[in-house]
């Protein structure tokens, strides 16, 4: 297993299908109808469903993931109901999207996944979405983090992955969100700044929790925006707990290949 965990390529999918109470994105809460724009997505590998994600729609038809989400995949689709109960799942069905094209960042490697760790999913038909995520402006993380009493600024991570890993392993189909605060921004465990924000991962202090395996790919907000700074991208221990790793999104580089894809 790599030292950081990707947080959704160790989540077999048959995690998905696990019956269980609800407790938390960890430790957070359902979200309900509040980002109906944030999707549960599959992705196939030769046709077979892989693994799930989670993403968020830029437009009716594109949708911003991690590129360790969308890298070595060919299909898939995607659900946007606050908990999916879907008997079809995680084939299609009437009830989710299916994708078109899959676009990866041109410089990912799977083997250092943590510096180009976005992707781009476009879907096969428009979803009638009455609202969607916008990135945030480049550099905001930067000014956030070295102005005093600003860094205390609060962020929602949202998503459909592992809502506990022990003492029990939860893993319902539900769309969570939490709160977190910002920790730091210039790297950790041999992730160079520029590419990475941590956030705090364990309730405290405002913060209701953090995010786990499942919610790879799913935006990071500022809190009560749809303006994404990052998406959820690793984690430093497998228990998803300490603080969690969002690949940013405020840097030209990605924002160049995220748009152009909005053009």
């Amino acid at each position: 297993m790599r030292r950081l965990c990707s947080v959704a390529a160790a989540l077999l999918l048959v995690l998905g299908l696990m019956a269980g109470p609800a407790a938390g994105i960890t430790n957070g809460e359902p979200d309900g109808d509040e980002h109906p724009h944030v999707g549960l997505l599959i992705f196939d590998i030769d046709g077979v469903p892989a693994w799930r994600c989670s993403g968020t729609l830029l437009s009716p038809t594109v949708m911003l993931t991690a590129g360790h989400c969308t890298f070595g995949t060919d299909g898939g689709r995607v659900w946007f109901d606050p908990e999916v109960v879907d008997p079809d799942y995680p084939f299609a069905s009437d009830d989710s999207v299916e994708f078109d094209e899959i676009h990866t960042h041109p410089d990912y490697d799977d083997d250092a996944f943590f510096l180009h760790d976005v992707g781009v999913v476009i879907l096969a038909e428009p979803v009638d979405a009455d609202r969607f995520g916008t990135l945030a402006e480049v550099g905001v993380l930067d000014r956030l983090a070295v102005r005093r009493g600003v860094q205390a600024q609060q962020f929602t991570p949202v998503g459909y992955g592992l809502q506990s890993v022990v003492p029990d392993l939860r893993a319902d189909l539900v769309r969570y969100q939490a709160t977190v605060g910002l920790v730091d921004v210039r790297g950790t465990a041999g992730i160079p700044a520029g590419t990475s924000v941590m956030f705090t991962n364990n309730p405290g202090q405002r913060n209701t929790g953090g995010t786990c395996f499942g919610d790879s790919g799913g935006p990071v907000f500022m809190q009560d925006t749809d303006v994404i700074v990052a998406v959820t991208s690793f984690g430093l221990n497998a228990n998803c707990v300490g603080v969690g790793g969002g690949y940013r999104v405020d840097t030209t580089d990605d924002q160049s290949f995220i748009t152009a894809f909005l053009d």
